[in-house]
């Protein structure tokens, strides 16, 4: 049985109720000029702020929204819209303005990461793209970037690669993202190619048990890489450490070949780091890194780290890729929960009306805005649009689309955003 491959179908990237409230919209003439903001009530993970992603992904979904003839006749299927809502859909595309956080910039609950400008069925249709784009990467961007910060407890670097693949959301959107959060590398291939990142890796428990014991795994391993990484928690990390230190001088001494770090994916982390690493400095090979994986997160790294753990690096996989919380901790994660909100209409005649919705804690902010920063960070200022921009304070808020045009430069490469976020953070 062969499964087709999905197809990306741009104008299908909507809820169902998106089209349809186009579609009463479009009965009702009602298309003025409308302001929508995305924004976040609370920052993930129990945190205070948000490292802003996913730009260049909201961009081009919207560059990309179109509706196809194929697709029109999905929507009259399922759907008995008139026949003249079809013929506009079918010459409709984005001729708007967006103004957004550069990817890369921190950000606080309640200010708008995205301020959308545009006639009004336009502006509705691209809601649910615009927050599949910027939830997940902010959401990715903002856990990588706890995690690599608490690798560096005491003040000492220690890499993080990201090794999420096998569990992640979107796989080539969560390795994007955690490299902008600081990660040093990715494990996923595809990743790597795509987004020209470094890619980094050790060794499968499986490998180890190809071989009838692990002394002959480790030589095999050693005799086929100039540097190598050998996996220690297959059986017994403490004997297997002794079993690595003899194979990596045999090898040092016969080819030359160097062991550059062991892993230890399981068990007691902070008492057979040390351990590993006594035997290591007695062995004369200081130099060699202990990597430390294993459903590892931001709380678990700082609570090894506190209790003294001998580790140079960190292998990241499944809380990374799904951007999880805390059980233990009762801390959510997950989602983002960013949301997409009108604020400001302008109808036929000119006419301006601010937009509000009063729901309690979910109550919005009415009028176009703009975000301003002190220049030493003591505070960030909401205000509306046509207030005065406060002295020396830095705008936040960027034009990257005008006219439904991009705006040469709103999509810088990959490694000046991670250099952005890595000064801001």
């Amino acid at each position: 049985m062969h499964r087709r491959a999905p197809h990306f179908h741009p104008g299908l990237m909507t809820d169902m109720y998106h089209p349809d409230s186009a579609y009463v919209s479009w009965r009702t003439g009602l298309n003025g000029l409308t302001t929508f903001d995305l924004y976040t009530r609370t920052a993930p993970f129990g945190g205070a702020y948000l490292l802003v992603a996913g730009l260049e992904a909201a961009l081009e979904f919207v560059q990309a929204f179109r509706y196809t003839p194929e697709e029109l006749r999905f929507l009259a299927h399922i759907r008995d819209y008139d026949a003249a809502f079809l013929d506009e859909l079918a010459n409709l595309h984005f001729t708007g303005e967006i103004l957004a956080f550069p990817e890369g910039s921190i950000a606080f609950p309640n200010e708008p990461l995205m301020r959308v400008t545009a006639p009004f069925r336009e502006a509705l249709l691209l809601e649910a793209g615009l927050l599949q784009a910027i939830n997940l990467s902010t959401l990715i961007a903002t856990k990588a970037s706890r995690i690599v910060f608490a690798a560096q407890q005491g003040g000492r670097t220690r890499r993080v690669a990201e090794f999420a693949f096998r569990r992640a959301q979107e796989p080539l959107t969560v390795a994007r993202a955690s490299y902008i959060g600081g990660c040093a590398s990715t494990s996923l291939l595809n990743a790597a190619y795509e987004f020209r990142l470094p890619a980094t890796g050790t060794v499968p428990h499986a490998l180890i048990e190809l071989f009838p014991t692990e002394e002959e795994a480790f030589e095999a391993i050693a005799e086929a890489y100039n540097r190598y990484t050998l996996l220690l928690d297959t059986y017994d990390p403490r004997q297997a450490i002794h079993t690595a230190i003899g194979v990596a001088l045999r090898s040092q001494e016969t080819l030359g070949h160097t062991l550059a770090a062991v892993r230890l994916d399981s068990g007691d982390l902070v008492a057979d780091s040390i351990y590993v690493r006594e035997q290591l400095d007695k062995a004369g090979l200081s130099n060699v890194r202990i990597l430390a994986s294993g459903d590892l997160d931001e709380w678990k790294i700082t609570e090894i780290l506190e209790a003294g753990a001998a580790v140079d690096s960190f292998g990241v996989g499944t809380s990374l890729g799904s951007g999880a919380g805390s059980t233990d901790l009762a801390i959510g994660g997950g989602a983002l929960g960013a949301v997409y909100k009108e604020v400001w209409y302008v109808d036929e005649t000119g006419t301006e009306y601010p937009k509000v919705k009063i729901a309690g804690a979910k109550s919005t902010w009415p009028g176009k805005k703009e975000i301003y920063r002190h220049p030493y960070w003591e505070e960030d200022i909401i205000q509306l649009s046509h207030e005065p921009r406060p002295d020396n304070y830095q705008r936040l808020l960027r034009p990257v689309m005008r006219n439904g045009e991009m705006i040469p430069g709103s999509m810088p490469p990959l490694s000046e955003i991670r250099e952005l976020a890595q000064q801001n953070l």
